[in-house]
């Protein structure tokens, strides 16, 4: 299962748009995820239809909080969502049983059972989060608060008993790069602690081209595990023949 969590405290202004970027990783069956991280009357009306319109594409949840609640947001959203992915998949299954028919449809035994499912699923799956945070000028007074949050995330997600990853991108980066990869995947709280020295702050907020850099992450990431699998069938004596005649 795949989530990209976007913590970001105003709109984005350069490349592409990120709804359609939200879009995109819907598609790809990764599910987005935004907080809006502000003062309260920092942030306008447009800021905030974003920030709902971005996670609506990628059919994640999306939340405006202060600094004090994002801990406890973020551990809410990245569980939350777990369970409704895990949710829908389940109702396609009983969709294909019952016609029409939804998981309320189901007698109150059976639908105890399928809800006893949801929950060890949700706590078992492996699951890969990609956090993506606006490292642009005006999110540096709520630096330390979005470092605390992720290290209390990552000790939530050890707490789980199926695999959990968490890679760390802040954008921008350089004029050639919308996003830059502090953290690959690792299970590993303590790498968190040295990447926030690394963060510069600037001033755009390039968010579109940031998550489709994260999208691109993902795929790579999956074109090695591909790779791998080709390699080790290779070495068991069974690969594809070079060439073939006609």
């Amino acid at each position: 299962m795949k989530q990209i969590l976007l913590i970001t405290d105003g709109c984005s202004n350069v490349g592409e748009s990120p709804v359609m970027a939200a879009a995109h990783a819907r598609q790809d069956g990764i599910t987005v995820n935004v907080i809006g991280v502000i003062d309260y009357g920092t942030i306008g009306e447009l800021g905030s239809r974003e920030i709902d319109d971005i996670a609506k594409a990628g059919g994640g949840l999306s939340r405006i909080v202060g600094t004090p609640q994002l801990a406890q947001t973020m551990q809410m959203m990245t569980r939350k969502t777990v369970v409704q992915t895990i949710q829908q998949a389940v109702n396609k299954e009983v969709k294909k049983i019952l016609g029409e028919g939804s998981l309320e449809d189901l007698p109150p035994a059976k639908r105890s059972q399928v809800v006893t499912v949801v929950d060890e699923l949700s706590e078992t799956t492996p699951l890969r989060l990609a956090l993506l945070i606006d490292a642009s000028a005006s999110m540096k007074p709520k630096l330390a608060a979005v470092e605390d949050a992720i290290r209390d995330l990552a000790l939530s997600l050890e707490a789980r008993e199926g695999s959990s990853e968490i890679s760390v991108f802040h954008f921008p980066g350089s004029s050639s790069e919308p996003a830059v990869l502090d953290m690959d995947w690792s299970r590993n709280v303590s790498d968190i602690r040295t990447l926030f020295g690394k963060i510069r702050m600037k001033g755009a907020t390039p968010t579109g081209p940031a998550i489709f850099k994260v999208l691109e992450h993902f795929g790579y990431d999956t074109l090695n595990e591909h790779q791998g699998r080709m390699a080790a069938y290779s070495d068991e004596g069974e690969g594809m023949p070079g060439g073939y005649v006609v």
